[in-house]
């Protein structure tokens, strides 16, 4: 005990840095899922992917194979199509950076969707990950 007390600062110390550690590794998984696993999400859990960025954004790129939903029609409450009926599905949201697909996130959940997941750094991130991305036709 006369050790803890006589070196305080390096229990302090200690203590500090275990705290960062913990929370920079809670805080990278709210923040979203990397590419890679959103990829295998999509690939292995035959997850379906959702962009909900606004239709004009969409058309200037999106990841191969995303379906636009905008975050704003997701707050009306109406059905939407382009969401799967089996809300067992795993659901990987994207927006531009991913800020609303976070958002986005919290409201399909609340919607019963049970694997709802956001792309961490959105678009910016899956082109630099060098995946696929195409524009629609106007």
């Amino acid at each position: 005990m006369k050790f803890l007390i006589d070196n305080w600062y390096l229990v302090l110390t200690a203590v500090i840095s275990g705290g960062l550690l913990l929370w920079t590794s809670f805080r990278g998984k709210a923040g979203g899922v990397s590419t890679a696993e959103a990829v295998r999400l999509l690939n292995r859990e035959k997850g379906v992917l959702i962009d909900v960025s606004e239709p004009e954004e969409f058309a200037q790129g999106h990841a191969v194979g995303a379906r636009n939903v905008p975050l704003n029609l997701l707050t009306t409450g109406e059905p939407i199509k382009q969401l799967p009926s089996n809300k067992a599905l795993p659901l990987v949201l994207m927006c531009k950076t991913g800020a609303r697909a976070s958002r986005a996130a919290g409201i399909l959940r609340g919607q019963g969707f049970t694997q709802v997941v956001p792309v961490a750094g959105g678009l910016a991130a899956w082109r630099e990950a060098s995946l696929p991305v195409e524009k629609s036709a106007a």
